[in-house]
C-alpha cells in the first residue's frame, strides 16, 4: 500500500476547515462547528481575532525573519513582559512546547554540571505526564504508547506517582538534577495537582538542591484563569515551559527561568534558528496585550464558573456516559463511562469539537473568549449527545 504524501502519523478525521470565526470553525462543505478543542488549547483568543490578525499583518509587511545572530526588538519586548508578570528573570524563545521543555531540561543539567557536579543529570517526572514528542521529552513522559518503536529511551528520567511526595523523595539520588511537573496534567487526563503537593515539591527541591520545572505548555496563558497556573498554589518554579496559547495559534514557545537557574546558559550553549522571529513575537505581544488588559482574566474565571455550573448537572444526569468532571478554569476533563472516542465522535457529529485525553477523558479547552452564547450552544450539544449515547 502506497504511503500518503502527508506522513500518516495522525489518525485524522475526514474534514477540512477553511475558516474560523471566534469560537467557531467552518468546514469546506459549509458545516459550522463550535470549537471546544481550540487546536488542543492553542487558539486561546479564538479564530481570526481581529487584533491578532492586524498585528501579524502589520509585522508581515515589515520583517518576517532575521536570525538570532542579531538583536530582535520583539523578543526584548515580549521577554520583558513575561518577566514582569512571572517569577522569571530571563526567557528563551523557541517554536513549540517540546522545544521549551528541551531547553528547560538542558538548563537543569547545565546548572549543576557547570558547577562541577558532572554526575547530576537525572530528572524526576510524574507518571501519566506528557512533555512533548522529541526523544528526550517522550522519555520524560515515560508513556509506553509514545515510546514504542523508539528504543532505547533517552536515559535519565525517573517516573513517580503524581501527587506522592514520599515517592518523589525516595527517587532522589546523587545524580538527580531536577523535578518536572504539570500543574494540571493535560494529555494524562486533566488531573490537577493539589496546591499542597506543589508546595511540597518546592520544599523538596530546595532541601536537596534541585531545580523545580513546571511544564505550563497547556496550563499557561490564562487557561486556568490566571496567566500561569502556578499562581494558584503560591509556588514559583525555577524554570517554566510555555507554548500553545502564547501565540494564539502562531507557533511560538518560551522557556522562562530565574537568573540563578539560567546563569550558566552562555553564548553557544543553546539556540534556535526560527525561535522568536519577528512574526512570532508580534503574535505573542498581541496575545499579551489582550490577556493583560484589565478585566480579561476576571472574565475567563467568570465564564469558566458558568460553564462548570452548567456542566455539573449534565454529568450527574448521564452516569452511563460521564463519571466525573475535573480540571481548572477552562481546562475541563469529562471522565467517561463509555469509550471517550465514542463520546468525542458523537459530540462532533452534533457540532461540538473536543479532544480525547488519557484516563478515558474528553477535554473541553475552548477559546478564552467564549461567552454565554457559546456556553448555551455547547451545553445543548453535550446534553443531546449524552442522551443519544445513553440510549
Amino acid at each position: 500500500m502506497a504511503i500518503s504524501e502527508v506522513m500518516p502519523v495522525f489518525a485524522r478525521t475526514d474534514i477540512v476547515f477553511e475558516r474560523g470565526e471566534g469560537a467557531w470553525l467552518v468546514a469546506s462543505d459549509g458545516r459550522r462547528f463550535l470549537d471546544f478543542a481550540a487546536g488542543v488549547a492553542v487558539n486561546s483568543l479564538g479564530h481570526a481575532h481581529p487584533y491578532l490578525v492586524a498585528a501579524l499583518k502589520a509585522q508581515a509587511d515589515k520583517l518576517w525573519h532575521c536570525s538570532n545572530l542579531y538583536r530582535v526588538a520583539g523578543q526584548e519586548k515580549v521577554a520583558g513582559r513575561l518577566v514582569a508578570h512571572s517569577f522569571g528573570d530571563t526567557v528563551f524563545f523557541c517554536n513549540s512546547g517540546a522545544e521549551a521543555m528541551e531547553c528547560a531540561l538542558k538548563i537543569a543539567r547545565r546548572f549543576h554540571q557547570a558547577q562541577g557536579a558532572k554526575e547530576k543529570h537525572r530528572v524526576i517526572t510524574a507518571r501519566g505526564a506528557f512533555h512533548g514528542r522529541t526523544l528526550a521529552t517522550i522519555s520524560a513522559g515515560g508513556q509506553e504508547k509514545h515510546l514504542e518503536g523508539f528504543a532505547p529511551r533517552v536515559e535519565g528520567f525517573d517516573q513517580v506517582a503524581l501527587g506522592n511526595l514520599n515517592e518523589a523523595r525516595a527517587a532522589i539520588t546523587e545524580e538527580t538534577a531536577a523535578v518536572v511537573v504539570e500543574p494540571v496534567q493535560g494529555e494524562g487526563g486533566i488531573i490537577p495537582c493539589d496546591p499542597q503537593y506543589l508546595r511540597g515539591l518546592r520544599a523538596m527541591a530546595d532541601e536537596f538542591g534541585l531545580l523545580l520545572i513546571f511544564d505550563e505548555v497547556q496550563t499557561g496563558m490564562g487557561r486556568t484563569g490566571k496567566l500561569f497556573a502556578y499562581e494558584w498554589s503560591d509556588v514559583t518554579p525555577d524554570i517554566m515551559a510555555l507554548a500553545k496559547g502564547l501565540g494564539g495559534g502562531f507557533p511560538v514557545g518560551a522557556c522562562v527561568a530565574t537568573e540563578r537557574a539560567a546563569q550558566y546558559m552562555t553564548p553557544g550553549s543553546h539556540g534556535s534558528t526560527f525561535g522568536g522571529n519577528p512574526l512570532a513575537m508580534a503574535a505573542a505581544d498581541a496575545v499579551l496585550d489582550v490577556m493583560l488588559a484589565p478585566g480579561f482574566l476576571d472574565g475567563v474565571n467568570a465564564v469558566a464558573a458558568k460553564l462548570w455550573q452548567r456542566l455539573a448537572p449534565i454529568v450527574a444526569k448521564y452516569p452511563a456516559v460521564f463519571s466525573e468532571m475535573r480540571g481548572k478554569g477552562l481546562m475541563i476533563g469529562l471522565k467517561c463511562a463509555k469509550p471517550n472516542g465514542e463520546v468525542v465522535a458523537r459530540l462532533m457529529a452534533n457540532g461540538l469539537l473536543t479532544v480525547a485525553a488519557g484516563d478515558n477523558v474528553v477535554r473541553l479547552v475552548p477559546p478564552l473568549i467564549i461567552g454565554d452564547a457559546e456556553i448555551d450552544a455547547a451545553i445543548a450539544i453535550i446534553d443531546r449527545s449524552a442522551a443519544e449515547l445513553a440510549a
